[in-house]
C-alpha cells in the first residue's frame, strides 16, 4: 500500500545495503516512489541489475545506480562510497540492510561462523556509518536506520551467534544516536521478526527440521502464533524504515521499532 507522498526524499540521496535481499530490496523500492536517488548495493549483480529495472519501470523519472561490493572488504566499502558520491553527491540516507543468518548451539559453533557473522551483522554496519557520517555531520543532516531483528531483543535455541550480532547492532544504534543527534543525524533500528523472505523462509525451514515438521506446516504454525495471524511481509518493514528516515519520525531517536505481529505480548 502506498501511503508516502513522492516528495518527501526529493534531492535526498539514499544508499541501501543488502539489497539483493528481500527487505533491501523493498526498501529501495520504497525510497524510490518517495522522490529519493538510490544507490543500491549487494554482492550479486544480476538481482541489482533486475531491481535497477523494475524500480525504473515503475519510477520512470528516478535516478538510481548500483554498486557491486562485498561489504566485509574494506576495498569494497571505499569503492562503494566513492561512486556513490561521485554519481549522486552526499548520502543523507542510510539503510544498513546488508547481513547474514546461521549459525547453530554454542557447543557446535566455530570461531570462523561466530566472527563472519559477528563481522557482517554488527562490525560493517559501524564501519560504513563511521564513513558515510562524516558527510551528515558537516552538513548537519542525516538518517539511519539499521535492520536488526526482534532476535536482538531475547535469544533463540541456537542464535548465539545471530542473536549476538543483532543485540550488539541494537546496542551501536543507541550509542551512535546519543552521539549524531547532536549534529541532526538521526539513528535507529527496526526489529522484525520472521519475515516472508528467502532468510526469513530459511529460518523457518530450519525450526521445521528441529521439530519434524514440513515447511507447511512449520509456516502455518508460527503464523497462528501470532496475534496478528500472519508472517510479516519485506514491504512492511521497508515502509516502517521510510517512516523512521523521515522528518515525520524526526523526534525518534534511538529506537529499536519492533514489528512483530504482536508476538512480543506472548
Amino acid at each position: 500500500m502506498a501511503i508516502f507522498s513522492s516528495e518527501v526524499f526529493k534531492n535526498q540521496h539514499a544508499l541501501v545495503t543488502g539489497a539483493t535481499g528481500g527487505i533491501g530490496y523493498e526498501t529501495a523500492k520504497v525510497l524510490a516512489r518517495m522522490g529519493a536517488d538510490i544507490t543500491i548495493t549487494g554482492r550479486k549483480e544480476a538481482i541489482l541489475k533486475q531491481l535497477k529495472e523494475v524500480i525504473l519501470s515503475e519510477q520512470t523519472q528516478v535516478n538510481i545506480d548500483y554498486v557491486v561490493a562485498d561489504l566485509a572488504e574494506s576495498s569494497d566499502r571505499e569503492k562503494l562510497i566513492r561512486s556513490a558520491q561521485n554519481t549522486f553527491g552526499p548520502i543523507s540516507l542510510l539503510v544498513n540492510s546488508a547481513g547474514i543468518s546461521g549459525g547453530s548451539i554454542v557447543e557446535e559453533l566455530s570461531q570462523d561462523v561466530l566472527e563472519r557473522i559477528m563481522h557482517l551483522n554488527y562490525t560493517v554496519s559501524i564501519l560504513l556509518s563511521q564513513e558515510i557520517y562524516k558527510t551528515m555531520k558537516e552538513n548537519e543532516v542525516g538518517a539511519i536506520v539499521n535492520v536488526s531483528s526482534l532476535s536482538g531483543l531475547r535469544g533463540t535455541y541456537g542464535g548465539a551467534a545471530y542473536v549476538g550480532s543483532k543485540f550488539a547492532l541494537n546496542g551501536f544504534t543507541q550509542s551512535f544516536a546519543l552521539e549524531a543527534i547532536k549534529h541532526n543525524v538521526r539513528v535507529n533500528a527496526v526489529c522484525p521478526g520472521y519475515v516472508d523472505t528467502k532468510m526469513g523462509r530459511d529460518a523457518i525451514r530450519k525450526k521445521a527440521d528441529r521439530e519434524n515438521n514440513s515447511f507447511e506446516e512449520q509456516w502455518e504454525i508460527e503464523s497462528r502464533n501470532l496475534p496478528s495471524g500472519r508472517i510479516t511481509t519485506a514491504e512492511e518493514v521497508a515502509n516502517t524504515i521510510a517512516f523512521l528516515l523521515s522528518d515525520a519520525a524526526e523526534n525518534i531517536v534511538g529506537e529499536a521499532v519492533k514489528i512483530s505481529g504482536g508476538s512480543v505480548m506472548r
